[in-house]
């Protein structure tokens, strides 16, 4: 046994703490965890859920800026109504400037079979409305950017929590382990930036990897992929001497958790020269695929979404762009400008999914961090409003053609079947096959998990 006086201070902490894999070998007995998950030589291994899963995979297309929804999913013709006066005291939000009550520039019409309405916005994809599950009565913490973006990737306004994709990738590892099993494609930096995508204090081989796809080389999107000096059997035979000489290196660490998910990156990026150069190369495509999706950074990015879940990657984010792009304070009208970048596209991964089979395991997620207000700021712009806004899901298991929730006659807040984000997360982690409560890392001194103490299944939109 190492001497006391021989420890570091985090190996100390480890001993008197019982250790890391003595709690992790107790998680898994006590069924808190995909029972393969400590034992595995492979942290990207694929793994068992608790029961059986609707979903395989998941693609998250992030408006990041905040549409609004009563410009999108969530008609109030009381705006109309009530137009230019300003809203009730027992709505507005406490500590918010008052603006005052603004209709929609645009048209609401009845849309598919199951005549859920939809903004013009979105012509194309109001032809799909009957594969969606439109939730109108989301509801976060705070109307500001930074924490709620953090709160829709990590269930935590903080920056201190794990991501959905890490939590996802941890549960359930990965089905190629030639690419990573949680990327992000995203042409820029967001707000708060690679937090989003953060492994946090789960292993490092569980991070988030961004792929700038401003745009569609792949060997500009990914830097470095191939060596130019050495042929791949030599790389492989020095990759090995380097994996040998790190084990043992690891070994003298105490199998020091954050070397170890270092040492899987490592031999992950020598594996992704076989795929990842193929997987992002969209001249791949037909033109009749590639017509589907339209053009942009956004078209480009829901395609790449669909080859790399194609391809067995467990979790793929799309943003948007850079920053906080539907942020429109200025003027709402603005959104017809990102809708008209978006819509299409979106359209196109949802019947692609569907023409090859993969949407009914896919699940497709849409929104912001959180919506807009029914009132205006200044005379034509909208501002942040967390109390009720709109997202959707479509495929992996969701009903579709539902409208689930509502907010207020105006569209302030969730007043019918409220949805928190934490409830989202729970949802979403129950149409993979796992249990929200039980899929925890234990991590100082207690067990985390991606809803924290809070969040229930919404089950009322399981199909």
């Amino acid at each position: 046994m190492q001497p006391i006086n021989n420890l570091s201070r985090r190996d100390m902490l480890q001993r008197f703490g019982i250790g890391l894999g003595s709690l992790g070998l107790a998680a898994v007995l006590a069924g808190e965890m995909p029972a393969v998950a400590a034992e595995s030589s492979n942290p990207l291994a694929p793994r068992p859920p608790h029961f059986a899963a609707k979903a395989k995979r998941v693609i998250h297309l992030f408006m990041n800026g905040g549409p609004s929804q009563v410009d999108t999913f969530d008609p109030k013709p009381a705006l109309e109504k009530f137009a230019g006066q300003l809203p009730p005291e027992s709505l507005f939000p406490r500590g918010r400037t008052k603006g005052k009550l603004m209709p929609s520039p645009f048209k609401f019409a009845k849309a598919g079979q199951s005549g859920i309405e939809v903004s013009d916005l979105y012509p194309h994809l109001a032809k799909c409305v009957d594969d969606m599950c439109i939730v109108r009565s989301m509801h976060t913490n705070l109307p500001n950017h930074e924490p709620s973006f953090l709160m829709m990737n990590s269930g935590e306004t903080q920056p201190t929590r794990p991501c959905m994709g890490s939590w996802l990738t941890y549960g359930l590892g990965s089905e190629n382990q030639n690419l990573p099993g949680y990327v992000v494609l995203c042409p820029g930096s967001p707000t708060v930036g690679p937090q989003l995508w953060s492994n946090s204090f789960l292993p490092g081989i569980y991070q988030g990897t961004h792929i700038n796809n401003s745009n569609s080389d792949p060997k500009t999107m990914i830097r470095d992929i191939n060596n130019r000096y050495l042929a791949q059997p030599v790389q492989r035979r020095q990759m090995d001497l380097m994996q040998q000489l790190n084990r043992k290196h690891l070994e003298t660490r105490n199998l020091d958790g954050q070397l170890e998910g270092r040492i899987a990156s490592l031999e992950m990026a020598y594996r992704m020269q076989f795929e990842a150069l193929e997987a992002f190369d969209l001249n791949q495509e037909s033109k009749v695929t590639r017509e589907l999706y339209g053009d942009g950074q956004f078209a480009n990015g829901c395609l790449m979404a669909r080859r790399l879940v194609e391809r067995g990657v467990r979790m793929v984010q799309v943003y948007f762009g850079g920053g906080q792009p539907w942020d429109d304070h200025g003027d709402i009208a603005n959104h017809r400008n990102h809708a008209k970048q978006s819509d299409q596209a979106i359209a196109g991964l949802l019947n692609d999914l569907k023409s090859k089979g993969l949407l009914q395991d896919t699940l497709v997620i849409w929104g912001g961090e959180f919506g807009r207000t029914p009132s205006s700021e200044g005379s034509k712009g909208r501002d942040h409003n967390n109390l009720g806004f709109s997202m959707w899901l479509a495929g992996g298991g969701v009903k579709g053609g539902l409208a689930y929730g509502s907010t207020d006659e105006l569209g302030f807040a969730a007043v019918d079947q409220k949805v928190h984000v934490h409830d989202l997360h729970a949802t979403i982690l129950h149409l993979m096959g796992l249990n929200h409560e039980k899929l925890t890392y234990r991590y100082s001194g207690r067990d985390f998990r991606l809803t924290d103490v809070h969040g229930h299944v919404v089950t009322d939109i399981i199909a």
